[in-house]
C-alpha cells in the first residue's frame, strides 16, 4: 500500500477489514487524522482548516466539508452517533455524524506540546468525552453539557490518551498512568520508559497496551495490573459489561434483564449486542412477544450472528423448531469465518433441544446448578453456550458430559468434543480418581479424538482450509498425543500458510528441544523467514542442516547425499550473490547519498548495507531449495536502485568534503542550496528508493582520477538510473507549457545528456511540486511534457523518449550548439557520454577540449559533417571551429538525384563518358581511406579543384570581403571571408569537396577493377593524377552489395558531381599542408557538368593543419 506522501494518522476499523485510505480526502492541505467509525460505515478525516466524512465503501463525501481552523485531531464515539475533534487555537467541537451539527462547543482551549498528541477518549455508553491537555484531563458530558477536570502525573509533558471505554491510558513524558472512566480515580501502577513516550494505543479488549519509544515499540499486558472488571471477557459471539455477565451467570435473569435495561435506556442509541442480550433474557423469562421486539431493534441497527441466534431461540421458545433451523443458517451466513464451527455447533444443540427421544434433550435437566465453577470458567465456549440456552455446566455429571462428548462427535465436531472432554478430565482428576472406567473411557476417547483430529487436519491442509487444520491439530495437541513433534509441525506448516508466524515459530520451539530431530528447526526457519527474523532463521536453516550432516538417525544418514541435495547452504547462496552484487555496482555511481541516513557511501558501504538488511536476508532465505539468478539479478538490480538528480548548476551547493564533514546531509546547515539537496532525499524516498546521485556533493573533485571517471561514467549513469529528477529552481508554481523550455535548465550544456539518457524522468517546479501536475509514473510518457520539449529543441518526441542514439552526429552538436558552461572545457566534456567518446577530461586545457571531442568524433567514425560551419577556425585545427554555437546553422543540404531525374542524367551520360573512363573515375573516389587526424593534423579524402585566378570583388562591412575566384572544373566560385588573403605572393588555393559518402550514394559500393588512379599525396603542387601504379589505400567504407550494374553505378556517382556541391577553401603551407580559410558564407559550387572525364576529377588525401 503506497500513499503519495509522508504518513501522519492510520486506523482500522474495528471490525478488521477497513484501513483508512487518504485518498478519500480532498484536503487543501495535509490530513493529520483520521478515525472509522465502530460500525465501519464512515471514516472522518481531518487537516489544515477542515473536518471531512465519507462514506467507507463508497468513498463518497457525506457531509459538506465543516470548517474548522488548525484541526488536529478527531475520534468517533462507541456508537458511532458523533464524533469529537480538537484544534490548536479553537479548541474542542463536537459533531452529529448523521447532520453535521455541532453537539458540543465548550470553546477551551486544547494545551498541546505537539500535533501528534492524541488528545482525545470515549467513555463506552458515549456520553463522556475525554480531552487531554498538558497536566490534566478534562470529561465532558454530553448530555449535560458539563464539564470536571483532574490533574495527571506529570505537569508539563506532551500528553496523550487511549481507552477502551473503562479505564483511560494516559501518556506523559516517559511514563504512563492508568484511570478508572467512572470514577477519575488512578488505578493500577505507573508504567514508566526510559525514553518520551511518543505514542500509545490499546487493543480492542484493552488488556495490552502498545508504547511507540524512540524506534521501539514496547507492549505491557495490562492484564497482570488491573483488574479484570476493565476488560473484555472474549466470550465467543456475545459482549456485555463485566456487571451485566456477572449476574447473568449467576442465574439471576431478572436482575440481569433491570440492568441490560438501564444501559440501553442510558444509550443514546442502544447496541447491536445490549438489545440482542436481552432478547436472550426475556427469552428465558418467557417474555417472548417483548424479546422479538428486541430482536428485531437489534438486527435493524445492525444485522448480526447474535442477533440471529437472539431470534432463533425465541423461535424456539414459540415452537417454531423449522424456522429457528433457518436463523441459525442465517448467523453462520453472516458470521465471522473463525466462528463458523461454533455456530454450527450451537445449531446442533438447539437440534438436540427440539428432537424428541434424543439424547441431547438430558442436557436441559443440567439447569438445577445455579453457579458456573471456576474451573469451567476457562471453557469459553461452554459459558456461552450456557448464557445462550440457560444451561449450567456445573452440576452436569460426568456420565452425561460423556455422552455429551459422544454425540458431538458422532456429529464430527469433535474438536468442540474435546472441550468437554478436557472438562472431564480436569474434574476427574481432582474429584473422582478411583473411577477405573471413567479414567478407560477419557483414554480411549482420548486416542480416538487424537486419531481423527489428525486425518481431519490432514485432509483440511490437503485441501488448503488451513483454519480448519490449525483448529483440528491444536485439539490433537490439547490432549497431549503421543506423537506430539510430528502433530506441532504439522500445525506450524498450517499456521505458516496463513501466515501465522509468531504462532508457527512457537509450535516449533517445542519440537526443537529434540536435537536429533532436524525437521522441527525446518519448520522453525520457516516460521522465523515469514515472521522477518531473519538471523534466527538462517540460523535455524544451518542448525537443521548440521543437525543432518550429523545425525545418527538411520533414516536420514541412509538417505543423507539425496537428503542434502535437497537444500543449499546459506554460505553457498551468499558466493553466488556476490558477483552480481559486485557486477551491478561496477555500472553505478562510485558514491551515491543513503536518503535514509543522509550519509555518502561508496560501492563498499552499500554492499555492506545490503548484507547486514533484511532485503539481502530474505533472498539468501527464499532459494534454500533452488538457485535462482534471475531472481539474484531483479532483488540486486532493485535494491541498488538509485535516483540522479539534474538541476541548473550554479556553483554553489554542498561540496563531497561539505558532507562528509558534518557525517550527514540532515545535518547541513539550513540554506537553499542544501535544502534543495534534502528535498531530493526525500522525494527519492517517497519513490520508493534508497540511493541518491547529486553532481555537487558525490563526486570528490579533489581527486583527478574520481572526477574524471565520473565525468566520462555520467551519461551511463542516467541511463541507468531508476528515475532522473529534474529540479527547476526558476520555475514558479502552478506550472504551465512553456515554462519547462525557458528555464535555464535547458540552456546548460551538462542538462543535455539529463535529458537524453534517462528511461525515467521527473520535473519539478520550484516548490517540488510536478511540472504541469502532471502525478504520472514517467514524465518521459506525458505527451505535453514530450512535445513541449520535441517543440522546443526540434527533434521528434520518439527521439527523447526511446531512441537517442538515433540522433546523427549533426543533430547532436547542433542541440549542443545554444548550451552554455560554466567552465569552457565542459562544452565538451558534458557531450563524452552522448557521443560515447573516450576522450579523457583535463580541466586547464582550455578550448583544446573541444577539439579533442570533434577530432575523435571525425576519427572514429570518418564522418565529416563537424566539417560543414561558418565562423572561426580553431587553434586546435583549422578545419575544426572555435566555438560549439556555429552547428546551430544548418548547413546546405545538396540536392539528391533519384528515380527519373536520375535516370535522365544517367541516359545523357551514357553517350558521353565512356565505360572505362567512368569506372576510373569511380574508382579514385571510391578508394578514399576514412577521415583522419594524427598530431592535430586532419588527413582529408576530398575532391580538389584548383584555384586558377582570385581576386576582391568587393569589400563589405567590417573585414568582410567578398572574393571572385576562378577555379578549374568548377568555373566562377564567389564567397565571403574576413581573412585577408594574399593575391600577389605565389599561394596555392583550392576548393575541396569532403563529402564523398554523398557522391557515392546509398547504393554504392567497391568496384572490383584494379585500375586505380586515385590521388593520395597530399604535399603535391600539381594537378596531374598520382602514380598510377601505386597500390589502392583502403576504400572509405564497406558497404552493402550494388543492386545495379558497376557501369551505372559510375554513372550515378558522376551524376551527382554534375550537381551543385558545398565546398571548403584551402590555401597551402610552405610544407605542402594546407590550412582552412574561415568564410563567412556557405561555399556552394556548381557541379561539374556533363563533360566531365577523369582529368577534371581529382580525389586526394589532404593534410590539414
Amino acid at each position: 500500500m503506497q500513499g503519495a506522501g509522508s504518513i501522519n494518522s492510520i486506523v482500522v476499523s474495528k471490525d478488521g477489514r477497513w484501513i483508512a485510505l487518504l485518498e478519500f480526502t480532498q484536503h487543501a492541505r495535509e490530513v493529520c487524522a483520521v478515525d472509522i467509525s465502530n460500525d465501519s460505515t464512515k471514516v472522518v478525516s481531518v487537516g489544515g482548516d477542515t473536518a471531512q466524512l465519507f462514506g467507507t465503501t463508497s468513498g463518497i463525501r457525506l457531509l459538506p466539508p465543516l470548517s474548522y481552523h488548525w484541526v488536529f485531531a478527531v475520534k468517533f464515539s462507541p456508537d458511532s452517533s458523533r464524533f469529537a475533534t480538537a484544534s490548536v487555537d479553537s479548541g474542542l467541537r463536537v459533531y452529529d455524524a448523521h447532520s453535521g451539527d455541532i453537539l458540543l462547543d465548550p470553546g477551551v482551549q486544547i494545551s498541546i506540546r505537539s500535533q501528534q498528541d492524541t488528545p482525545l477518549a470515549w467513555s463506552s455508553d458515549s456520553q463522556q468525552l475525554f480531552v487531554a491537555s498538558v497536566g490534566k484531563i478534562t470529561c465532558f458530558n454530553i448530555i449535560t453539557s458539563s464539564s470536571s477536570a483532574w490533574s495527571i502525573h506529570e505537569p508539563q509533558s506532551r500528553v496523550s490518551i487511549t481507552s477502551n471505554g473503562r479505564f483511560i491510558a494516559c501518556s506523559a513524558g516517559s511514563s504512563i498512568s492508568l484511570w478508572d472512566c467512572a470514577s477519575h480515580k488512578q488505578i493500577g501502577c505507573i508504567i514508566a520508559h526510559t525514553a518520551e513516550i511518543n505514542s500509545i494505543a490499546l487493543s480492542p479488549s484493552g488488556g495490552y497496551l502498545a508504547c511507540g519509544v524512540t524506534t521501539n515499540i514496547i507492549i505491557h499486558n495490562l492484564r497482570d495490573v488491573l483488574s479484570p472488571k476493565y476488560f473484555d471477557h472474549h466470550l465467543p459471539l456475545v459482549q456485555m459489561t463485566e456487571e451485566t455477565l456477572k449476574s447473568w451467570t449467576q442465574d439471576d435473569p431478572m436482575n440481569t434483564e433491570i440492568l441490560l435495561s438501564e444501559e440501553i435506556k442510558n444509550a443514546s442509541t442502544p447496541s447491536h449486542y445490549l438489545l440482542a442480550n436481552r432478547a436472550l433474557i426475556r427469552a428465558r423469562l418467557k417474555r417472548l412477544a417483548l424479546a422479538m421486539v428486541d430482536v428485531e431493534g437489534s438486527l435493524q441497527v445492525q444485522p448480526s450472528p447474535i442477533g440471529y441466534i437472539a431470534m432463533a431461540i425465541v423461535l424456539l421458545g414459540r415452537g417454531d423448531r423449522e424456522g429457528a433451523l433457518c436463523t441459525f443458517d442465517l448467523a453462520i451466513h453472516d458470521c465471522e469465518p473463525r466462528d463458523i464451527r461454533f455456530l454450527l455447533l450451537l445449531k446442533v444443540l438447539g437440534a438436540m433441544c427440539m428432537k424428541k427421544g434424543h439424547y441431547g434433550r438430558a442436557i436441559l435437566l443440567i439447569e438445577r446448578a445455579k453457579n458456573v465453577a471456576k474451573k469451567d470458567k476457562q471453557c469459553l465456549p461452554l459459558k456461552t453456550i450456557s448464557l445462550i440456552f440457560g444451561w449450567s455446566f456445573n452440576g452436569l455429571d460426568i456420565v452425561a458430559q460423556q455422552r455429551l462428548c459422544e454425540t458431538l462427535y458422532a456429529e464430527e465436531l469433535t474438536a468442540e468434543a474435546v472441550e468437554i472432554l478436557l472438562s472431564i478430565s480436569r474434574t476427574f482428576n481432582e474429584e473422582i480418581q478411583g473411577s477405573k472406567s471413567t479414567a478407560d473411557w477419557i483414554a480411549e476417547f482420548t486416542k480416538k479424538c487424537i486419531t481423527t483430529l489428525g486425518h481431519v487436519g490432514d485432509e483440511a491442509s490437503a485441501s488448503a482450509k488451513h483454519d480448519d487444520a490449525i483448529i483440528q491439530y491444536s485439539a490433537a495437541l490439547s490432549l497431549s498425543p503421543p506423537s506430539l513433534a510430528g502433530l506441532l509441525i504439522k500445525r506450524s506448516r498450517a499456521r505458516a500458510a496463513k501466515a501465522l508466524w509468531e504462532r508457527c515459530n512457537t509450535g516449533c520451539e517445542r519440537v526443537t528441544e529434540d536435537p536429533s530431530y532436524p525437521w522441527g528447526y525446518e519448520a522453525k526457519h520457516v516460521a522465523l523467514h515469514g515472521a522477518k527474523r531473519y538471523d534466527e532463521a538462517i540460523d535455524a536453516f544451518k542448525s537443521m542442516l548440521h543437525i543432518i550432516e550429523q545425525s545418527s538417525d538411520p533414516a536420514i544418514r541412509n538417505g543423507f547425499i539425496e537428503l542434502r541435495k535437497n537444500y543449499i547452504a546459506p554460505s553457498e547462496l551468499m558466493a553466488a550473490i556476490d558477483p552480481i552484487i559486485r557486477g551491478i555496482l561496477k555500472s553505478c555511481p562510485l558514491v551515491v547519498i543513503d536518503v535514509t541516513t543522509g550519509c555518502l557511501c561508496d560501492g563498499s558501504e552499500r554492499m555492506r548495507t545490503f548484507k547486514a538488511g533484511p532485503t539481502f536476508k530474505e533472498l539468501v532465505l527464499s532459494m534454500t531449495r533452488e538457485l535462482d539468478n534471475e531472481r539474484i539479478l531483479r532483488v540486486v538490480t532493485g535494491f541498488f536502485g538509485y535516483v540522479m538528480f539534474s538541476h541548473a548548476w550554479q556553483g554553489n551547493g554542498p561540496s563531497y568534503r561539505d558532507v562528509n564533514i558534518v557525517k550527514s546531509v540532515w545535518n547541513l546547515p539550513d540554506t537553499p542550496p542544501n535544502e534543495k539537496l534534502r528535498n531530493l532525499c526525500k522525494e527519492t524516498r517517497r519513490l520508493g528508493h534508497i540511493w541518491a546521485w547529486s553532481d555537487e556533493c558525490c563526486i570528490d573533485k579533489t581527486t583527478s582520477s574520481v572526477l574524471n571517471q565520473s565525468l566520462t561514467s555520467m551519461y551511463k549513469w542516467y541511463a541507468d538510473s531508476a528515475a532522473t529528477l529534474v529540479f527547476l529552481a526558476d520555475v514558479a508554481h502552478p506550472t504551465k507549457v512553456g515554462d519547462l523550455t525557458r528555464s535555464l535548465w535547458m540552456a546548460q550544456a551538462w542538462t543535455l545528456q539529463e535529458l537524453l539518457a534517462p528511461k525515467v524522468i521527473f520535473f519539478y517546479d520550484s516548490e517540488w511540486k510536478p511540472y504541469l501536475g502532471d502525478t504520472g509514473a514517467n514524465h518521459k510518457e506525458s505527451p505535453d511534457i514530450m512535445q513541449e520539449l520535441a517543440d522546443a529543441i526540434k527533434v521528434l518526441r520518439g527521439t527523447i523518449i526511446s531512441s537517442p542514439d538515433d540522433l546523427g552526429v549533426r543533430d547532436k552538436l547542433r542541440l549542443a550548439s545554444t548550451r552554455n558552461a560554466m567552465v569552457e572545457e565542459d562544452v565538451a566534456y558534458s557531450l563524452i557520454g552522448i557521443f560515447k567518446s573516450d576522450i579523457r577530461p583535463h580541466y586547464g586545457e582550455g578550448a583544446d577540449a573541444l577539439g579533442h571531442l570533434l577530432e575523435e568524433i571525425v576519427a572514429r567514425s570518418g564522418e565529416v559533417t563537424p566539417l560543414a560551419w561558418l565562423g572561426k577556425s580553431s587553434s586546435y585545427n583549422s578545419c575544426l571551429p572555435a566555438s560549439i554555437s556555429v552547428y546551430s546553422q544548418t548547413p546546405y543540404d545538396p540536392p539528391s538525384l533519384e528515380g527519373e531525374e536520375m535516370e535522365t542524367y544517367i541516359a545523357d551520360l551514357r553517350g558521353k563518358v565512356p565505360q572505362l573512363e567512368a569506372l576510373s573515375i569511380c574508382n579514385q573516389i571510391n578508394f578514399l581511406p576514412p577521415a583522419r587526424f594524427a598530431t592535430r593534423r586532419l588527413h582529408l579524402p576530398c575532391i580538389v579543384f584548383s584555384v586558377r585566378r582570385l581576386g576582391i570583388q568587393e569589400r563589405r562591412r567590417g573585414n568582410e570581403k567578398l572574393y571572385r575566384a576562378r577555379v578549374s572544373g568548377l568555373g566562377k566560385v564567389e564567397f565571403t571571408t574576413e581573412d585577408d588573403l594574399s593575391l600577389h605572393e605565389p599561394q596555392k588555393f583550392v576548393f575541396v569537396h569532403p563529402w564523398i559518402h554523398h557522391i557515392r550514394g546509398p547504393t554504392s559500393g567497391i568496384t572490383l577493377g584494379s585500375d586505380s588512379e586515385s590521388d593520395t599525396d597530399s604535399d603535391s603542387d600539381s594537378d596531374s593524377d598520382g602514380d598510377p601504379g601505386s597500390a589502392p589505400p583502403l576504400p572509405l567504407h564497406d558497404v552493402p552489395a550494388r543492386q545495379v550494374d558497376d557501369y551505372t553505378w559510375a554513372l550515378q556517382m558522376i551524376a551527382r558531381l554534375t550537381q551543385p556541391l558545398n565546398a571548403l577553401l584551402l590555401v597551402q603551407q610552405r610544407n605542402g599542408e594546407y590550412k582552412r580559410v574561415a568564410a563567412e558564407n556557405e561555399i556552394v559550387v556548381s557541379g561539374l557538368g556533363t563533360d566531365i572525364t577523369s582529368k577534371n576529377i581529382r580525389a586526394k588525401v589532404l593534410e590539414i593543419l
